[in-house]
């Protein structure tokens, strides 16, 4: 993974979609997620600025909340998207979603794109609702949630929610 990295000198950082600081409770998992199938390249402004912010708020979120589901990835918006590498292999992501869901009492999910670009906004900034989410990456995220509370968490996205 690093000689496929080190080797680009590309401006873009290994982008962990699910992140190391995550997987500090097991020594495979910790491993697994420096597998290549868990990165992308990622904006180096992005990975360590707001990207970083919203991986540490989801690890708030799971303290606060408990248990909480997080589903996240690549977003490819143009057939002619970035590609990078000594053979031009590998294939640059225009952007990145994830989308957080809790239950309990009152279950609510959210939504984020950020654009794989160098930025220094609010979180509140990257927010949409899981259905506009499932709607730009053509993902069905959270189908096992019975249809009544599928339909309004998905439908609602309030950083206000997860305060």
């Amino acid at each position: 993974i690093s000689a496929v990295f080190a080797t680009i000198a590309t401006g873009y950082d290994r982008g962990h979609m699910c992140p190391a600081g995550d997987n500090k409770w097991d020594e495979e998992a910790m491993d697994q997620c420096f597998l290549l199938t868990n990165i992308c390249p990622q904006n180096q402004h992005l990975n360590a600025g707001d990207w970083n912010e919203m991986e540490n708020k989801c690890r708030k979120w799971a303290q606060q909340y408990g248990e909480i589901y997080i589903v996240c990835g690549p977003i490819l918006f143009r057939n002619n998207t970035k590609r990078i590498g000594k053979q031009r292999k590998i294939t640059v992501p225009d952007a990145f979603f994830k989308v957080v869901l809790r239950l309990g009492e009152e279950p609510r999910a959210i939504g984020f794109i950020y654009r794989n670009q160098e930025g220094n906004r609010p979180m509140g900034d990257y927010v949409n609702s899981v259905d506009q989410v499932e709607r730009i990456t053509g993902y069905d995220f959270f189908p096992a949630l019975p249809d009544n509370v599928e339909k309004v968490v998905e439908a609602r996205g309030e950083l206000s929610d997860w305060r």
